[in-house]
């Protein structure tokens, strides 16, 4: 099964490869990245943003290499909601058939001094980096890992909404999508 991921960036590699291990256990899978824009800016600031970008990748990577069996967009956004900066994800999963199946993470509020940052026009990794003193954690366990200490981490959040967006693609009760084991 070829996987193609729209992205590079081995946080969201290694959560495709998680979660397709997991839902499709057993078969010989094929996951790799790809650069693709998502559409919507480095820092999508809304939801509907956010879910507009991931489904941008995933087509987007399903156009630059049309033979794989299935194309991954992943896209992280931020919302403010009641004055508190909220940090979340949306994945997309385009089979082959063309349907596309959408799922969006748990919801992390951010402390204070990251939404500082990010009102000011700060990106969230970098935000992050600055208020706990790290290089790279958007590549690393992100704002998950950094505010619960490594037990949930960005990888970890962005495997577990990958499982359900492929939910559909294994289950009989989404006649619309594609069905068997890949």
């Amino acid at each position: 099964m070829k996987v193609i991921v729209a992205s590079k960036n081995p946080v969201k590699v290694g959560a495709a490869n998680k979660a397709f291990a997991a839902v499709f256990p057993g078969a010989s899978i094929d996951v790799s990245g790809i650069d693709v824009a998502s559409g919507v800016g480095d820092q999508p600031d809304s939801d509907a943003k956010t879910r507009e970008g991931a489904r941008a990748r995933a087509l987007s990577a399903n156009h630059a290499e049309p033979g794989a069996d299935f194309w991954v967009g992943l896209e992280g956004g931020v919302e403010v909601l009641d004055g508190q900066l909220m940090a979340f994800a949306w994945m997309a999963v385009k089979g082959r058939e063309g349907d596309v199946s959408e799922a969006r993470s748990v919801t992390l509020p951010l402390p204070p001094a990251v939404k500082e940052l990010v009102d000011a026009g700060m990106e969230l990794g970098e935000a992050n980096d600055r208020v706990f003193s790290t290089a790279n954690s958007k590549q690393g366990g992100g704002a998950y890992g950094l505010l619960t200490e490594g037990r949930y981490t960005r990888e970890s959040i962005y495997a577990q909404t990958l499982v359900i967006a492929l939910t559909p693609f294994v289950n009989r009760l989404y006649p619309q999508f594609e069905q068997g084991d890949q």
